[in-house]
């Protein structure tokens, strides 16, 4: 076999991997091995210039970089949906429509995700570019993020037609997202605040490479071009799925709005055991030439229209509130909630932002308060039902001094946190520092976690990461858990972490 077969067949191989694993969600061969045919791929690439393919599955790993944004304009309109929330906006939608076209309606119904709106190029079955949605006339070219994404296809299989548009969201399934917030907790970052601005965030980033690390899906809905021999919406859905997009399986064929309301009903109530973030039901004209007699408003397609479920509330007892100090000395006020059951997870904390936030809603102890997940993953409290305050109710007393070293804490003018200045002295301050600073130098320390670096502080070992490259076996061995051998490699790991550049 030639080099150049090699690097084909390796090609070939990995892509129907990256399928099997990343769209089909059924792999066939472990990490391990994928890992080794990527990198085997990688080096007969790298000495073998000549054969470079900017669709290759070794492209996949980023490192482009991307300073400004071309803005590009959509070949076909990129075009909002009107929002619907009765089931009475829906039975006035289809009067509308019945109206304006002859025959049997059908429907698509689709779950609504919640992400960012991108369109793919294809042209000869190769991906071409990526543009956001934008203001649906224009967007910017993101090709180089997107193409790191693994479920979107380089290449793809079966009968496809000569060139065309497919649109789709962009996604951050739940447990990516947490895993995303539990490494910033622990550097002691702000967490993101929802999956759909951290998916949207992701493809303005200006290294691929940091992308690539972020484990996006693409979910398609839409084909869109000329000559495609598609005659209704769910073929269109059926056919993208075969030439390897992911397209989801929730995708239903209903014959009236009857099954339309029973789509949305079943939804409503299921959709939280879904991977990712929905808010609502999508709802399309299944007919193309149908889609093309009714036609378009000045923002919307009036074959289409999205109902959008409601943000969840409940209410519960609010039992304290605790305050938080973050890197920067940060002070964030949490609600420590009677547990509660909310959108399918237990809820016992709520975000409180900032003393305003307490004064505007005259948030006390003791009240039976209303807490709401929309868009948001922490909920967040939207109202107090006064008609149970208790009769002894007092006001909420904002504290004046840090709550871990008692240092009276500053407010500038203008801003809405309250901070406390110890520097040098606050050891939540000091921890998230080093932390911060392990994981910005990539430095990758066995042993070196968030509690091992705050047992170092706690035990008056270090004060700054400076003082990491002072330590001695000696002095570690002494800390709970920690026996000769981790002592050891702990020590090891941060003398080679000088090695990583800064």
């Amino acid at each position: 076999m030639t080099i150049k077969e090699q690097i084909l067949q390796l090609r070939d191989e990995l892509n129907k991997h990256n399928y099997n694993y990343y769209v089909l969600d059924n792999p066939t061969i472990s990490d391990y091995e994928f890992d080794l045919k990527l990198k085997q791929l990688i080096a007969l690439e790298q000495q073998h210039p000549e054969y470079f393919d900017v669709n290759s599955p070794s492209q996949r790993v980023g490192g482009e970089i991307t300073k400004n944004f071309e803005t590009l304009v959509h070949e076909h309109r990129m075009y909002s949906l009107d929002n619907s929330y009765s089931k009475e906006d829906l039975l006035d939608w289809e009067t509308r429509i019945k109206k304006l076209v002859d025959g049997n309606l059908e429907f698509t119904c689709e779950l609504k995700y919640d992400g960012a709106s991108i369109s793919l190029t294809y042209e000869n079955g190769l991906f071409v570019k990526a543009v956001t949605r934008g203001d649906g006339v224009q967007g910017d070219n993101v090709t180089a993020n997107v193409k790191t994404i693994k479920s979107v296809p380089l290449q793809l299989q079966g009968d496809f037609p000569e060139k065309f548009d497919i649109r789709g969201e962009i996604v951050l399934p739940f447990e990516g997202f947490h895993k995303m917030n539990e490494e910033r907790i622990e550097i002691g970052e702000e967490p993101y605040r929802n999956p759909r601005n951290t998916a949207s965030g992701s493809l303005k980033l200006q290294d691929s490479s940091e992308v690539a690390k972020r484990p996006l899906e693409c979910l398609l809905y839409s084909i869109v071009g000329n000559n495609l021999n598609i005659k209704t919406q769910f073929e269109g859905l059926e056919k993208a799925r075969s030439w390897g997009f992911k397209v989801p399986q929730a995708a239903k064929l209903v014959h009236s709005i009857d099954g339309v309301l029973e789509f949305i009903n079943y939804w409503d109530e299921h959709r939280h055991a879904l991977p990712y973030e929905t808010d609502g039901v999508v709802i399309k004209v299944n007919n193309l030439q149908q889609q093309e007699e009714l036609g378009y408003t000045a923002k919307a397609p009036r074959w289409a229209i999205a109902y959008k479920f409601k943000a969840e509330q409940v209410s519960t007892r609010l039992n304290e509130i605790t305050y938080q100090v973050g890197r920067t000395g940060a002070i964030t006020p949490v609600a420590n909630l009677e547990p509660v059951e909310l959108a399918g997870t237990t809820v016992k904390r709520a975000s409180l932002h900032n003393a305003d936030q307490i004064e505007k809603l005259d948030i006390r102890v003791g009240d039976e308060v209303f807490v709401e997940k929309g868009g948001e993953i922490i909920p967040k409290i939207i109202a107090v039902d006064l008609s149970k305050r208790p009769a002894n109710s007092v006001p909420t007393q904002y504290i004046t001094n840090c709550p871990e070293c008692h240092t009276q804490l500053v407010r500038t003018e203008g801003e809405a946190q309250h901070y406390c200045p110890n520097y040098n002295g606050c050891k939540p301050q000091i921890i998230g520092r080093i932390q911060h600073f392990i994981s910005r130098k990539a430095m990758d320390i066995e042993g070196l976690g968030g509690e091992t670096v705050a047992l170092l502080v706690n035990e008056g070992l270090i004060q700054d990461y400076s003082d990491l490259y002072e330590l001695t076996k000696e002095q570690v061995i002494p800390l709970e858990r920690m026996a000769e051998k981790s002592a050891e490699n702990l020590i090891k790991g941060i003398e080679l972490s000088k090695e990583v550049p800064f």
